[in-house]
């Protein structure tokens, strides 16, 4: 049930802990020994040139229970013994003030090992062995005290407090043996499974996915004690997998009540007040284009040709400020959710049904509020000029992707003359922007079809065709302009500094990073040297996506070349947009489904209407809150289709597949398969022609008599030996 070692318990702290503590110490009940020890650290490290006995510690932390007091003894006694106090004689102690301890995230890594990666910029990460992690789970913020560096080898340290939890509970399936229950863990990070009382059950039956909650870990057990506080279903079940994913991350899987009633209460119905502040763009031709499953409409484009042959685009984007308020029960609930979460088979929306489905949904033939970027464009696709407005819109006919795309490539339709033109603008647009530097990134994005019961029967690649770029080059031009306008405006008073607005940012690439890709690919017969950095280096990344178009190794190189890049976040600090080479960009064209395109809204407004410059600091941890959330909804997503692959290959056992070596490990490597993209480990021991080692400076591994080479990159025939899905892993093996 302890998936790794604990700390170890010298033979020193054993007869220390015996002595103390005895038979005394189980009859102690409600008692936390973590938390004593947190107390009485805090206590002395905050009087670091005092000498203190273990009474007058109790005393002043006002502990006077003998059986807790003995227990401080043990405390004080074991931190001598870890160096983080300083015996000064028998039973007196004092704080370590030379001891070197730092903060940090304790992350256990799925291959086991522990690393401690500190607040601090100017300390490297910290190598935690499994006996020094004082029971901290990954994701702790954690103290360490630092061991002396040894040569050649990582920094390492010791976990001395737990200054944080990053949660108490945890997504796992029961498991119930004659005398005891037990949770084993979903998240391999974790490394323990909680022990469960038999009367803390609530009911969940051997099998059952539940979220069970850490209430208890003594120093001297293994695993925590714990109780379910929700019972998810039975394991297997596709409900139950997919709320589980959500637990795992604490996301929401359902709205409260008090958000849907006020909600029910809103409606669509305009006042002829605020009719009359609006541009009416009801009688303009106006489209949306949008995936086939999708309800939530928040963009629409209108067209219109101008008697000097110019042409007038309208890009209307849903204005979810005119229905939700701010510090509203909704704008709260909208805010801690940040964005809609797309798992394989359903979206949990950021916004009630209410709302993103009916009342801000751009939907043909209903009157709507919209917020609009209104462009006079010319036929080289140049803005002639522009003017941001509040709009009343109704959209006159809706198209999926598939529909506009059929008219595009010369087959009759709806709204032809319109979508035809539109996608030449579109056309013209993106060579501008590449022209200009922009990355040619295409990440690839794995699809299902799923039968009535969320099973899959199929999975294929989405592919982009023009359709898509027609709608995508209107809505980068419509946050792209939206940057620009806010950016240009000067506060009044100083004449220097811009208004504080929410930019969607993305730095340049880390020129070490450049090395290690540059190193990667030649590996692989490619050879690039970036050249130093901003353009050069965008059109030299554009060139080997160029060159590696088409290629079996296509996918990998890409998925590598893109994490080298920076993430794009939010952030008040306007760096500009690397990857799409805009000096200016936000996100202003989505706000059903994300928070910050309703804050950009709402800041938009008050700016157009001459209000001052916005608070920075409440801002920038609004923007820090939005790209946490947007990077935790990720995890879910990516979580959905591991599953879902995996469920799909149970049914496919035994057949064989062809793919490409995606990652080489001490383990083993993996290999994604070309059609389904599904991931999959070909373990070590399975190659059993020969002693195989890891080269990693190489990415591959080697035969320590034949010499034969495994390397990234390398396409390999497997076929499939098993399907894990509580790990959510298949294993292959080599044809």
């Amino acid at each position: 049930m302890n998936r790794k070692n604990r700390k170890k318990v010298t033979p020193a702290r054993k007869r220390l802990r015996e002595k103390v503590a005895g038979k005394q110490h189980k009859r102690i009940t409600g008692f936390n020994r973590e938390e004593l020890e947190k107390t009485v650290f805090a206590f002395l490290s905050a009087n670091p040139g005092q000498v203190f006995n273990y009474k007058q510690v109790s005393h002043r932390i006002g502990v006077e229970y003998p059986p807790i007091r003995q227990q401080i003894y043990s405390i004080m006694e074991e931190m001598a013994i870890d160096h983080v106090l300083v015996r000064v004689d028998r039973g007196r102690y004092k704080y370590n003030a030379t001891n070197r301890t730092i903060e940090g995230i304790f992350e256990r890594r799925i291959n086991g090992r522990n690393i401690l990666l500190p607040i601090a910029d100017d300390i490297p990460s910290v190598v935690i062995a499994d006996q020094n992690a004082l029971h901290a789970i990954n994701g702790d913020r954690v103290r360490a005290q630092l061991f002396a560096k040894r040569r050649d080898k990582d920094l390492e340290g010791q976990v001395i407090e737990i200054i944080e939890r990053k949660t108490y509970s945890f997504v796992g399936t029961v498991e119930i043996m004659r005398d005891i229950a037990f949770v084993a863990t979903e998240d391999r990070r974790v490394g323990y499974d909680i022990f469960i009382p038999k009367s803390k059950l609530s009911g969940a039956k051997a099998g059952d996915k539940v979220i069970a909650r850490i209430s208890d870990w003594p120093m001297h057990a293994k695993n925590p004690v714990g109780e379910i506080i929700s019972v998810l279903g039975p394991s297997g079940d596709n409900e139950t997998e997919m709320h589980a994913i959500l637990a795992q991350f604490s996301l929401p899987y359902s709205y409260p009540q008090n958000v849907e009633k006020a909600a029910e209460k809103l409606s669509e119905n305009l006042s002829a007040e605020e009719v009359a502040q609006r541009e009416d763009f009801r009688e303009t031709l106006t489209l949306t284009i949008d995936p086939a499953d999708a309800k939530d409409f928040d963009d629409a484009i209108s067209f219109t040709q101008l008697e000097d042959g110019k042409y007038q685009i309208g890009v209307h984007i849903a204005d979810v400020s005119y229905f939700v308020t701010p510090k509203s029960v909704i704008d709260r609930e909208a805010y801690e959710r940040a964005t809609s979460i797309y798992l394989v088979d359903r979206t949990i929306p950021m916004l009630p049904e209410k709302l993103c489905n009916d009342l801000c949904s751009l939907k043909p033939d209903c009157d709507r509020p919209a917020y609009s970027c209104v462009f006079e464009m010319n036929e080289d696709g140049q803005v002639i000029d522009y003017r941001i407005v509040r709009t009343l819109i109704r959209s006159r006919r809706r198209f999926t992707y598939e529909e506009a795309q059929e008219i595009i490539d010369g087959n009759e339709g709806d709204c032809k003359e319109a979508i035809l033109k539109l996608n030449e603008l579109a056309g013209k647009l993106r060579k501008q922007r590449f022209d200009k530097g922009a990355i040619a990134f295409e990440s690839e994005e794995v699809r299902f079809q799923l039968d009535e019961r969320g099973k899959p029967i199929g999975v294929y690649v989405k592919e982009n065709k023009e359709a898509n770029w027609l709608i995508e080059e209107f809505m980068l031009l419509a946050n792209r302009t939206v940057a620009t306008h806010i950016s240009q405006m000067k506060k009044a008073s100083t004449q220097s500094k811009g208004k504080t607005f929410v930019y969607r940012i993305h730095e340049q690439p880390d020129p070490e990073k450049l090395d290690n890709l540059s190193s990667f690919i030649y590996r692989l017969g490619y050879r690039f040297k970036f050249r130093g950095k901003g353009d050069n280096v965008s059109q030299d990344i554009n060139r080997l996506l160029s060159d590696i178009h088409g290629k079996p190794e296509e996918s990998l190189i890409s998925t590598i070349a893109i994490r080298t890049m920076a993430k794009a976040r939010y952030s008040t600090d306007n760096v500009g947009h690397y990857g799409l080479a805009f000096e200016n960009y936000t996100h202003f064209t989505s706000p059903i489904r994300r928070y910050p395109d309703l804050m950009v809204h709402r800041m938009l407004t008050h700016y157009l209407q001459g209000g001052r410059s916005l608070d920075k600091t409440k801002y920038e941890e609004d923007c820090v809150h939005c790209s946490e959330m947007e990077q935790i909804a990720a995890q879910a997503e990516r979580e959905s289709i591991k599953y879902k692959q995996v469920e799909y290959m149970q049914s496919r056992l035994g057949q064989v597949f062809d793919g490409v070596i995606s990652s080489v490990a001490e383990w083993g490597v993996y290999v994604e398969l070309n059609e389904s993209k599904c991931e999959g480990l070909v373990p070590m021991r399975s190659l059993d022609d020969d002693f195989y080692e890891y080269d990693e400076a190489n990415y591959c591994l080697i035969g320590r008599r034949s010499k034969k080479r495994y390397a990234l990159g390398d396409p390999l025939s497997v076929r499939i030996a098993s399907a894990n899905l509580e790990r959510r892993q298949l294993d292959f093996e080599l044809v």
